[in-house]
């Protein structure tokens, strides 16, 4: 008679599989044998059950080689289901059977080690259960944030992350040699998106963004996942209304499928299923005297770093909108504010407890003559730009859109102290393997 399929772990632990045969494989989580009895904790991709092998059950032979399997050997076993009260989630697979795949090493990753270690050492300790938890509740965020984009009718895209122009700045640029000429890894796709959004209205792409910055802090990565969403005929309030929708669609997606993980993390995935929009929204000039009033040495003009974002959140609940920024702290596209020219309309959305910022937007300059002296003002060459500016001489629109930091979304939804625990391999200043 012919052995069962192969099943998941998963499958040991609904109702009508006590008693019944199961097969499986997957890799040893911890193991140790009292006598003639090994206990295995098999994982697969969903779950962990514990196996109980008798020597006399599946033979000497087998369990010898089953006891040389180190953590993180694979394994395959078929048995039967049983409960044991003593066992995680109260059931075990009796095994008649063990094959050893692979018995492997002994598996360099354990408690007490530092921090530089485990990064040397990302590829295999990205396996723990915390990476496992992060990584499956990064993939369902991007999958509500598809989920949410398609039901506000918004096209994706797939632009380029080779490009002739640093679009924010070439300091904060990674150069490359493209043949001779000066190349770039793109800091953003949003030229690129607005001119797709003319023929397509709304559009967004998901793709990796690179900065050259030597910032050691929480909240920074040289490479992260950035999602960029263009807008037509949208103005200020309504972008923030739209980042509002997609923020609590997402926080609420996670609370409802990946509550386990969640908790796991230490994030009550009540916690997220509480939240709702609208959201706080301040002027820049507001800010700027709550810092004040704190004892920040901060004036008009002053950026808000680590330091500020922290201490304007630290109290929050919800994430807070700042606004009208003025115009020499932003990007050259952004649009002057109408009652204001010392500002423009752009908005960053700070994430609550004092995590900073996770959405940076702004609505987009039309005007081709300030457009071009934005330009000028930065030191850049105006000509390389001359395809972008194209875009305001033929059938321009008003338009806005925003970038919102996959990673940096992540840190505060699961509480994450640094941002690095937030993606399998993190590059950072100081790290770019493995």
């Amino acid at each position: 008679m012919s052995s069962p399929a192969f099943g998941t772990v998963s499958r040991a632990f609904v109702p009508e599989a006590l008693g019944q045969p199961l097969r499986l494989r997957g890799w040893v989580q911890r193991a140790r044998s009292s006598g003639g009895i090994l206990f295995v904790v098999l994982r697969d991709r969903t779950g962990s059950v514990q196996v109980t092998a008798r020597r006399d059950a599946i033979g000497p032979e087998a369990f010898e080689a089953a006891e040389h399997v180190q953590t993180e050997g694979a394994i395959e076993v078929e048995g039967t289901v049983a409960e044991d009260r003593r066992a995680p989630g109260g059931r075990e697979l009796r095994a008649s059977s063990i094959r050893v795949v692979h018995a492997g090493e002994a598996f360099p990753i354990f408690a007490e080690q530092t921090e530089e270690f485990l990064l040397d050492k990302r590829h295999l300790a990205i396996r723990s259960p915390e990476h496992v938890a992060t990584f499956r509740l990064k993939a369902e965020a991007l999958r509500a944030l598809r989920e949410f984009l398609d039901r506000e009718e918004v096209l994706e895209m797939t632009p380029p992350v080779l490009s002739g122009n640093a679009a924010e700045g070439g300091a904060e640029a990674f150069t490359i040699d493209y043949f001779g000429r000066p190349g770039y890894l793109s800091q953003t796709a949003q030229l690129y998106l607005e001119a797709l959004l003319f023929p397509n209205e709304r559009v967004y792409a998901l793709t990796p963004s690179f900065r050259a910055e030597k910032s050691r802090t929480p909240r920074h990565l040289t490479e992260y996942l950035h999602l960029e969403v263009e807008l037509a005929w949208c103005d200020l309030s309504g972008l923030l209304d739209f980042e509002e929708r997609m923020i609590v669609a997402v926080t609420h997606a996670l609370a409802e499928r990946r509550p386990a993980e969640l908790r796991a993390l230490g994030r009550p995935p009540e916690e997220l299923a509480s939240l709702r929009a609208p959201f706080p929204r301040i002027r820049y000039a507001e800010a700027i005297d709550r810092l004040a009033a704190q004892g920040f040495p901060v004036r008009w003009g002053s950026d808000l770093g680590t330091a500020e974002e922290r201490a304007l959140t630290i109290e929050e609940r919800v994430p807070l909108f700042v606004t009208q920024f003025p115009r020499e702290l932003k990007a050259f596209y952004m649009l002057r504010s109408p009652e204001d020219p010392r500002t423009v309309e752009a908005a960053d959305l700070l994430a609550p407890e004092g995590y900073g910022e996770m959405v940076g937007g702004s609505c987009r300059e039309t005007d081709l003559l300030r457009l071009t002296e934005r330009l000028q003002e930065t030191g850049a060459n105006v000509t390389e730009y001359d395809w972008y500016l194209d875009l305001r001489r033929h059938g321009s629109v008003p338009h806005a859109g925003f970038g919102l930091g996959i990673e940096r979304l992540l840190r505060w939804v699961l509480r994450r102290e640094h941002i690095r625990e937030t993606t399998p391999f993190p590059r950072t200043p100081s790290r770019h393997t493995p």
